[in-house]
């Protein structure tokens, strides 16, 4: 995983679900936009060369946020949140918890979820997996869209079930094994009055999984965080362990920005009293110069794994900033060994800077994978398969199809625009994993009507978010840039007539916060924009939990 790999993405494992042609009101009058290949490079902005016997942070690169991570056997197995992207729920396995192969998504049925007017910010968060007498299981919740749930599967590859719905308030369950009994723990209310915003805490209560239903008290364990007197805020994402005859809760603290932390608590007895530990937290990033060199922030939510020789690693997401607290690429997935200090864990020492190398964990080492998630890489999907790859996800859940891969190409009929929440876009793409990458598709398209278009959007919200291809403007067709910052409607930022009776190649060039816009026709290549702010893009700016996502958009307005 140290140098670049090229990959046809279209040969991955398909999944025939995998992005049920999302919908939107197809418009029938509308020639479908023909896209004939999508090309991916990407450079981390750091320089961290990799020697023997040693591994890369982050392990999944880009937005891979919440990672919960379970073993079985010598097999480790890793689930990310997706919000309202869909397909959802992106499920990897690994034999040395370095490299990593998506094997599913978890969510790929419209059945399973509905995130009709969910931003895309919102729906699932944080999952939890486990297995359990030859089961899998993923805990979750959906904001705004049900609430909290349980799925299953005996192939981690799916098909998972549809959603078994939990009656409690609250997010981020996760489910601890006791025997042949199970508990959930997660974030609630707390039992009184909050005494401040961000006021949270953490309750526990059985869950019968032959039944699929909770029984039992619900008990809170945890009161605010580590230092009720301090005002902590957002305790969430908790997972419970046994070791050595105590009960470890591990929890993240302080929010999702520069001040997140993992802490730890531990008891004698499953329902507490739980007590924090002394060298709390046992992972954060806040109190480092933010000025340093290639800095990794926002460090937290953590879970631990112990390896079948007895070592203990942590799964945790963490940031790259290309300056300031300005990221585009959204919260990854990092991986560090776990020291054991008078009976507690730590993550990090305090005031220690998470490496961008460490040391690999002593795992035989596994399989690499057709398509690397870590360090420099790049590959190339020609649309030659007969189902998309699992890569590819869309905004909000499908009912109609919007798209069908035909020779080659991949082509798009119309859905909704952008930011129409009760609507899906006839938009698919893929996650920008660098702070400096390259990306270009070839297009065949001839805009019908004025405000028809088809080209690349980069989406990070449904208010933050850019388009760059064919359009027609008063008439004529031109290559077109149009931002949205923070706003409903569209800025157009630079146009150009083009000729669209030939294919067209455009090309989206970014390098951290800018970002260089290039089209081609036969060959001759002009630039239309260069130096564009795209920090519009960035988490700081947009706000929400996600990051950019770049592919394939068409759009034709009703007439």
């Amino acid at each position: 995983m140290t140098g670049t790999a090229t990959h046809r993405a279209s040969r991955l494992r398909p999944i025939a679900l995998i992005l049920l042609p999302l919908c939107g009101a197809v418009q029938a009058h509308a020639a479908p936009a023909r896209f004939e290949q999508f090309t991916y490079q990407g450079k981390a902005a750091e320089q961290a060369p990799v020697q023997a016997g040693q591994y890369r942070n982050p392990i999944l690169s880009g937005y891979y946020p919440d990672p919960s991570l379970t073993r079985v056997g010598d097999d480790y197995y890793l689930v990310n949140s997706s919000f309202a992207h869909f397909p959802g729920l992106p499920v990897f396995k690994s034999k040395d918890l370095v490299h990593w192969t998506q094997i599913a998504n978890a969510i790929n049925r419209p059945e399973q979820l509905d995130f009709t007017g969910r931003r895309i910010s919102q729906a699932v968060f944080a999952p939890d997996i486990s297995w359990h007498d030859g089961v899998f299981y993923i805990v979750n919740t959906c904001v705004e869209c049900g609430g909290n749930f349980v799925i299953t599967a005996k192939d981690p590859a799916g098909p998972w079930s549809n959603p078994i719905w939990l009656p409690f308030e609250g997010i981020d369950p996760s489910l601890y094994w006791e025997g042949d009994k199970a508990y959930i723990v997660n974030n609630r209310a707390p039992e009184e009055t909050p005494r401040y915003d961000g006021r949270r805490a953490i309750w526990i209560q059985e869950y019968d999984w032959r039944a699929g239903k909770m029984v039992g008290p619900s008990t809170q364990i945890v009161n605010g965080g580590v230092d009720i007197g301090k005002k902590p805020v957002w305790i969430e994402g908790p997972h419970i362990f046994r070791k050595d005859g105590y009960y470890y809760l591990t929890a993240a603290e302080g929010g999702t920005s520069v001040n997140h932390s993992q802490v730890v608590f531990r008891a004698k007895e499953l329902r507490g009293p739980y007590q924090p530990f002394e060298g709390n937290p046992i992972l954060t990033q806040r109190d480092l110069d933010p000025a340093r060199p290639d800095p990794i922030g926002s460090a937290g939510h953590a879970k631990l794994v112990q390896t079948r020789n007895g070592d203990w690693w942590a799964s945790f997401l963490a940031v790259r900033p290309y300056a300031g607290d300005f990221y585009n690429i959204g919260r990854e997935t990092f991986l560090l060994p776990v020291k054991w200090k008078d009976g507690w864990p730590v993550i990090l020492p305090k005031g220690e800077a998470i490496p961008h190398v460490a040391e690999a964990p002593r795992l035989p080492a596994g399989p690499l994978p057709a398509l690397p998630t870590s360090g420099d890489f790049s590959y190339t999907d020609e649309f030659d398969g007969k189902t998309l790859s699992m890569q590819w996800i869309g905004i909000r859940t499908p009912h109609h199809p919007f798209y069908r891969l035909s020779g080659g190409a991949l082509e798009l009929e119309s859905g909704a625009p952008i930011g129409d929440l009760n609507g899906v876009p006839a938009f698919i793409g893929r996650r920008q994993q660098h702070a400096n990458a390259t990306i270009s598709t070839t297009l065949r398209y001839t805009p019908a009507g004025n405000g028809d278009r088809a080209g690349l959007a980069a989406v990070q919200s449904d208010r933050n978010n850019l388009f760059f291809g064919l359009t027609r403007i008063e008439g004529r067709p031109v290559v077109a840039l149009y931002t949205r910052d923070q706003s409903d409607t569209d800025s157009l930022i630079a146009s150009a007539p083009v000729a669209t009776s030939r294919p067209v190649t455009l090309t989206i060039r970014i390098t951290g916060g800018t970002m260089a816009f290039d089209y081609a026709v036969d060959g001759k290549a002009r630039t239309l924009k260069t130096d564009l702010d795209a920090t519009l893009l960035s988490t700081e700016k947009a706000g929400g939990f996600v990051g950019t996502v770049i592919g394939p958009y068409h759009y034709t307005p009703a007439s």
